[in-house]
């Protein structure tokens, strides 16, 4: 990123401006026998764009914002989970609990409080293009990032191209390949709270084929007391071009994952008994599976057809350690994605690309038991198969003129819940029924412009629809005997923005704001005890308002003439989430998110392979309730990072420090309805100060 004003000239630069003074030599003295004289040859070489700097070079072409996370950077320090891999990025709040894959992730306030030990909502999931969200949500031990060459984060509507719908919009892991990754390769990391990772892959080519095979293992005996976790994965892939036009590539990603999660805490806690736990949670993945299938075919240069096959199951036992009344959760999902592309057409004389995508994903099986560990007796049984999510998007692009490109787009959605109580032990006394079925069906149009100010500035904005689904469990699981008819959530979001590279700066500024109508919120009714697992609910809420701005700024501070470098990066969020005249709470603060998120990052770059940086973490206090009574503490957090990597690119290693101040804060909290500004239990409780080391070998 950034501009080259002011660095060397390249080599390509110098062999072109010394063959053309050649030539004018050879020109200007007029030579009577210039056909016995010959140029020596000149040869132009280029470093090859990495996957990811193709990825942004691609986004970039959005109306909106979006960016690319290069996971080489990340692996710079400890890469256990979302936190890690999303730092840095503006609108952005990824957050883990009790250390896990348990991540809060939220995207302009999208799911903005919903349960942080298991489930991301709000936004769209995918691995390669072929999405992990379905009718059930997001299952959090797939979002390890085990085995991810890049990481495209695509803002709200921007992810109009994986017909992702969600207020949050889309988050895509692209995997490594042999083609990506080639060789053999070896990771071991070692941190604080016992954390132990160990990661041996392969990859490489043979003729038209690839493959790529990872095995990991993780395990950490966590900060709380009792907050163990452990997982191992193995995620494959295997490629064949079997002409021009045909190729096709096989996806397996399988995690099995037993952690245990820390109970939230008060404020009174968090500062001065941050470790205690004296309600664990234990869950528990018999064999969460990934299978899946990439296949494109060339019509010719300018007509593609993509068919993605996806198959997930969602195995899991809630409750599996501690609770009385322990859940066994049964989820399957397959998902088509097609896709036709036509690029270099002509619409009305202009320029064109156009596209037609379909994609459907359908809980073929999906249910939840629960019953008494003390006598085994079924409690309730409900059942979600059937429930269905499926969009048709048509979409294009007007090339207007040598600098305005006009992108339109139209999805037409059918949104299938169904959630039935088949048994209960409990007694409905409330207004809600033993079950919801419904089909939707609803249109999200979508208007982008981008100008291109100069080559290196570029102006954009877009009018876009959501339809945000609820996932089956918000409906109800084990916890009641009901119901709860929740609708989906619709928002028109208007976007501006600028992308920019000027000397030794490149950055972007984004302005946004969200007209919400049936926001789904939730609110725990019950904190978890000794003898009853939490229980939350979620329902429709008056108009709202989400708004908010996203600055990005990279500076390079200095460049050695050998190549060091020292750069600068830094993002701000602003987040503005409200009611419109709700009867009960007026224009109250919408709880769960800071207000004001800044994080910054230095970093030292030798030439020959050191690096060194200091990081920072700022957040501002944020209200937990909707009452607006009481709120959690603003923290900040500073870490510190060094490393080297060989020049051969044959090993290096690093030591990443994080919270050196030793802050006791809170990474995330649950949401409570009225805390009449008294403390309770809400609070997640942030890692004290601690320590990772790894080194990595490639061979």
């Amino acid at each position: 990123m950034g501009s080259t004003s002011g660095r060397k000239p390249s080599g390509s630069y110098r062999a072109f401006v010394s063959s053309s003074m050649a030539l004018f030599a050879a020109t200007s003295l007029g030579l009577a026998h210039a056909e016995d004289t010959q140029l020596s040859t000149v040869v132009v070489t280029g470093a090859a764009r990495s996957e990811a700097q193709k990825a942004k070079v691609e986004l970039d072409k959005t109306p909106g914002t979006t960016a690319v996370v290069d996971m080489k950077e990340v692996e710079k320090g400890r890469a256990s989970n979302a936190e890690d891999v999303l730092a840095l990025q503006p609108g952005v709040f990824a957050q883990a609990t009790s250390g896990t894959g348990a991540n809060k992730i939220s995207i302009r306030g999208s799911g903005l409080n919903t349960f942080y030990q298991g489930y991301a909502l709000g936004i769209k999931f995918l691995y390669d293009g072929l999405p992990i969200t379905g009718p059930g949500g997001t299952q959090e031990d797939l979002l390890n990032m085990a085995a991810v060459d890049h990481t495209e984060v695509l803002y709200g509507a921007n992810a109009f191209k994986h017909t992702a719908l969600s207020l949050g919009g889309a988050i895509n892991f692209v995997s490594r390949t042999g083609r990506t990754s080639p060789g053999n390769y070896a990771r071991f990391e070692i941190g604080s709270f016992g954390y132990r990772k160990q990661q041996l892959s392969t990859g490489g080519v043979v003729g038209d084929s690839d493959y790529y095979v990872s095995v990991l293992h993780n395990e950490r005996d966590g900060y709380q007391d009792n907050t163990a976790n452990k997982g191992r994965d193995l995620i494959a892939n295997f490629g064949h071009v079997f002409s021009p036009k045909l190729e096709t590539r096989f996806f397996l990603r399988y995690r099995e994952e037993q952690l245990t999660n820390g109970n939230t805490l008060t404020r009174a806690q968090l500062k001065h008994d941050p470790r205690s736990n004296d309600v664990p949670t234990g869950r528990k993945k018999d064999g969460t599976t990934l299978l899946g299938s990439n296949t494109t075919y060339r019509f010719d240069d300018d007509s593609t057809l993509e068919v993605g096959l996806g198959y997930n199951d969602y195995p899991l036992l809630n409750g599996w350690r501690y609770s009385v009344s322990p859940q066994d959760w049964r989820s399957k999902d397959t998902s088509v994605v097609l896709r036709y592309r036509r690029a270099h057409d002509e619409l009305f004389g202009l320029p064109s690309d156009s596209s037609i995508t379909f994609s459907n994903t359908l809980a073929y099986l999906g249910d939840v038991k629960s019953h008494s560990r003390s006598t085994g007796q079924l409690l309730q049984y409900t059942k979600y198969t059937g429930s269905r999510d499926s969009v048709l998007a048509l979409g294009n692009e007007l090339q207007l003129n040598d600098r305005i490109w006009l992108s339109t787009g139209l999805s037409f959605i059918n949104i299938k819940r169904r959630a039935e109580i088949e048994y209960t032990t409990g007694v409905n006394t409330s207004e809600f029924p033993d079950g919801v079925n419904y089909s939707e069906w609803d249109t999200a149009p979508r208007l982008g412009l981008r100008y291109e100010l100069t080559p290196d500035i570029q102006l954009f904005g877009n009018v876009s629809r959501s339809i945000d689904p609820p996932v089956t469990w918000q409906l109800g699981s084990t916890g009641s005997p009901f119901i709860r008819d929740v609708k989906p959530q619709k928002a028109t979001t208007a976007e501006l923005g600028v992308r920019a590279s000027a000397g030794i700066f490149d950055g972007s500024l984004t302005f946004y704001r969200s007209w919400i109508d049936d926001e789904i919120l939730s609110v725990v009714v019950r904190q978890a005890s000794a003898n009853q697992d939490q229980l939350v609910a979620s329902s429709n809420a008056s108009p709202t308002i989400h708004q908010g701005i996203e600055a990005g700024l990279n500076a390079l501070l200095w460049e050695g003439e050998n190549g060091d470098t020292l750069n600068l990066r830094q993002a701000y969020t602003f987040n503005d989430f409200y009611y419109r005249h709700d009867n009960t709470f007026g224009g109250n603060e919408l709880p769960s998110l800071p207000r004001h998120v800044y994080q910054a990052e230095l970093q030292y770059q030798q030439a020959g392979g050191f690096y060194a940086q200091l990081n920072l973490r700022s957040a501002s206090s944020y209200f937990i309730d909707y009452a607006n009574s009481f709120s959690a503490p603003s923290y900040t957090i500073l870490g510190a990072r060094i490393g080297f990597e060989a020049p051969s690119k044959r090993w290096d290693v690093f030591l990443d420090m994080r919270n050196l101040t030793d802050e006791r804060y809170a990474t995330a909290a649950n949401t409570t309805y009225d805390a009449r500004g008294q403390d309770s239990a809400n609070f997640y409780p942030g890692d004290a100060f601690n320590v990772t080391t790894g080194v990595a070998f490639r061979f």
